[in-house]
């Protein structure tokens, strides 16, 4: 009876092991598809192809002024893992009044782009986005700001990890993908995508902005708190939850003008 015992159970742990390993990228990526027609890009915005996988990432100049025009500054952007870049279109014309350019990066098997997402095809993604501004005339290599949301968070500290940022901003973050994996009961190291957030953040050298919504229901506004504990920085509590909060421009335009980055 005993043996019959442990060898159900024997069954059973491998069988959810099994699962795990299969489903949570599934859970952690659910990578929306886009419509197969041209991206939606702006007249005066182009679409760069990163990489053999050919992933979107659109490039948004700043908007018109008077003058000479000068190397701008970049904000790039990382969204959530339900997102595309499609639906952040209508929301950067704020920062782009600020005289700051905007990179929208898809992730790999997002909306039109190939391959399949994980932290290394993400991280790999970053680099060759940074990379291909910081050789464009129109850019300043030296004011390139990563700014990410949710999921996002892990795209931009993975960047913050391998090149030199100006700043870096994150939105309704996590700590780690293990640590919210271990909250709920699952050994940290069955995590294939850990995206350890706490870590780089401690790491990073340059000015920090932590934002997070109050009422988050979907990543406790404890990760923020420890985001900006490990940045040295106080948090900026954020009056929504995880997914209807209003772009924090003012906020963010102050952590740049303080910093010296407005142009």
């Amino acid at each position: 009876m005993l043996k019959s015992v442990i060898r159900i159970l024997v069954v059973v742990a491998v069988t959810w092991v099994v699962a795990l390993l299969l489903l949570q990228r599934k859970i952690l990526f659910p990578h929306p598809r886009a419509p197969s027609l041209p991206p939606p890009v702006p007249a005066g915005g182009r679409v760069l192809e990163l990489g053999e996988d050919e992933v979107e990432a659109w490039f948004l100049p700043p908007n018109a002024s008077e003058g000479e025009p000068v190397p701008a500054p970049v904000l790039v952007f990382t969204h959530g893992n339900g997102e595309l870049v499609d639906h952040w279109l209508p929301f950067f014309n704020e920062p782009r009044d600020w005289g700051w350019a905007v990179l929208l990066v898809e992730y790999p098997g997002y909306g039109r782009s190939g391959g399949s997402p994980s932290e290394a095809s993400i991280t790999r993604t970053m680099l060759e986005a940074y990379d291909a501004l910081a050789s464009m005339p129109e850019v300043d290599p030296q004011r390139i700001v990563a700014y990410g949301r949710s999921l996002g968070g892990g795209a931009a500290c993975a960047l913050s990890l391998e090149r030199p940022l100006a700043a870096l901003v994150l939105e309704s973050s996590f700590t780690s993908v293990a640590a919210m994996a271990r909250s709920m009961g699952v050994p940290g190291f069955l995590v294939l995508d850990p995206f350890d957030n706490l870590a780089a953040v401690a790491a990073f050298d340059g000015p920090v902005l932590v934002l997070h919504g109050e009422r988050d229901e979907i990543v406790p506004v404890d990760e923020g708190f420890q985001l900006a504990r490990a940045a040295g920085v106080e948090l900026e509590r954020l009056p929504c939850g995880h997914n209807d909060c209003m772009r924090p421009w003012p906020q963010l335009r102050r952590f740049l003008g303080a910093n010296g980055l407005l142009p």
